[in-house]
């Protein structure tokens, strides 16, 4: 059974389809990219699986079960995480807090502990730190873990967005524009940094990316959506050349069609 399922998904804003019939499945263990050009559907469809929108008609099923039109914080904590495409961190927080702000979530010790400040807040508190610390170990920022995070360069808040989504312990990662303002260099680290969270800590992940560097690179699937329609999904060798992908991405007249006079 896939992890993840959409089944003819709709999503309607004002008469407007920004995102009509789309179905895919994506495998347990796999890094799936979604692509296509600006204003494609490829966020709604994100905020479609996490519950900020609910769809008009179709199914999501994660791990078996139809989660649309959950709330998003029943979605994540089934297992759900994801990044934004406009950076949302605390800037004036440090590094590490960030992150552990993000698994408060596990504390078990009571409220009252907590503003006691009890033996049983303290493990809590301890045991967050510690998984924060792995987590920025993993991303690289652990060098960086007490500097203010807004002081940050652009793609190192980048990653720390991604290690805030891991403090959910999640079975699904969704990045949404993960390479923006990365340099060459910082963006193939990246690359490395998503096999890792695959290989290493079991994750599945989905990607929305325009730098085709990184899709095509990383990712062993890929589905191409256009004005909120899917045109294509195949290998990254096949969507290279895939001559609906071609059309969209550069204007082209597909095989087989005349253009207008």
């Amino acid at each position: 059974m896939s992890l993840l399922e959409l089944r003819a998904v709709d999503k309607i804003f004002g008469g407007l389809h920004a995102v009509r019939g789309v179905s895919f499945q994506v495998e347990r263990g796999a890094i799936f990219g979604l692509i296509g050009p600006n204003g494609a559907g490829k966020t709604t469809l994100f905020n479609v699986i996490t519950g900020v929108y609910t769809p008009e008609h179709g199914q999501i099923l994660f791990d078996g079960q139809n989660i649309a039109g959950l709330k998003p914080a029943l979605i994540a904590e089934r297992g759900v995480a994801r990044t934004f495409q406009n950076i949302r961190i605390f800037r004036t927080m440090t590094v590490a807090e960030n992150v552990m702000v993000a698994g408060h979530h596990l504390h078990k010790a009571s409220i009252a502990s907590a503003m006691l400040r009890t033996r049983a807040y303290d493990r809590d508190e301890q045991a967050l730190a510690k998984r924060a610390h792995e987590l920025l170990e993993v991303l690289g920022l652990a060098e960086l873990a007490d500097e203010v995070a807004g002081s940050l360069p652009y793609g190192s808040q980048r990653r720390l967005e991604i290690a805030r989504g891991l403090m959910l312990s999640p079975q699904l990662l969704l990045l949404d524009e993960p390479a923006a303002g990365m340099n060459s260099q910082e963006a193939r680290t990246l690359n490395e940094q998503i096999r890792f969270l695959r290989d290493q800590l079991g994750l599945t992940v989905i990607l929305v990316e325009h730098n085709m560097a990184v899709v095509m690179n990383v990712c062993e699937t890929i589905h191409v959506v256009d004005h909120g329609e899917t045109i294509a999904q195949g290998t990254p060798a096949e969507i290279k050349v895939h001559p609906k992908v071609l059309a969209a991405y550069l204007g082209e007249e597909e095989p087989g069609t005349e253009a207008s006079p």
